[in-house]
């Protein structure tokens, strides 16, 4: 009976050996392949267009001086109709043109300064062209001279007056810039996984950069330079 026992027990030690031996197999296998799974590489795509904008923004600012305030308002008002004229007679129309109020300053109301000017008033008057006719717009800046000869000042310098050009196109090609930056970025992980003699699997995870739109250069503000970059990483195996 003792001798029936023992032999029990040696065969259900034995068991347990084997049994534990395959079971550190299976996790080392497993072990091993959870690790060669985790294997991976993180690529960048890059995707580039340049595009005309669509909308030029365009501000037309002239200054008056006058002592008399009905006088300025007037002096405002016949400048403002020789720019529309200007504007209109090479091709804009009323629906590109929008005038704001005149911003007038009372010389003699200011409590700082010494006022040195021989005039109490002065206005700064703005015409803004908002078109899509971009080229027809770019041919008539050069041409804004030609106001100054009608005794119209026209301030260049100022932040407020200058031209911004507007892209809005952007949902129409993204689907297509996406697409293009995934497919640089999966070439570029194919290169490494080539190189490390890997294969390239599945993606792991995927992060789409913010487009930007710039300009393309000082020169050229009405060429739009959009760019995206696409960050992908990819599951790598032997």
């Amino acid at each position: 009976m003792v001798k029936q026992f023992r032999n029990s027990a040696w065969v259900l030690s034995l068991g347990l050996i084997i049994g534990l031996i395959g079971l550190g197999a299976l996790l080392s296998n497993a072990a091993l392949q959870i690790k060669q799974y985790e294997r991976s590489v993180t690529v960048k795509g890059l995707a580039e267009q340049e595009l005309p904008a669509d909308i030029v923004i365009w501000p037309i600012q002239f200054t008056l001086a006058d002592n008399n305030l009905a006088n300025l308002y007037e002096n405002a008002e016949q400048s403002t109709q020789k720019i529309r004229a200007f504007l209109l007679l090479n091709g804009l129309t009323e629906n590109d043109i929008s005038v704001a109020p005149p911003a007038i300053q009372d010389k003699s109301a200011q409590s700082y300064g010494n006022n040195q000017s021989e005039y109490r008033y002065t206005a700064t008057q703005t015409v803004t062209v908002y078109s899509e006719q971009i080229d027809k717009v770019r041919e008539l800046m050069p041409r804004i001279s030609e106001l100054g000869k009608q005794g119209i000042v026209i301030k260049g310098d100022d932040y407020q007056a200058r031209t911004e050009y507007i892209f809005n196109r952007l949902n129409h090609i993204k689907p297509e810039m996406i697409e293009e930056a995934t497919q640089n970025a999966r070439a570029v992980a194919l290169k490494f996984a080539n190189d490390s003699n890997s294969e390239l699997g599945k993606i792991k995870r995927a992060s789409q950069g913010s487009f930007s739109i710039r300009s393309r250069d000082k020169n050229n503000p009405h060429i739009k330079k959009i760019r995206v970059v696409s960050t992908i990483e990819y599951y790598l195996s032997d």
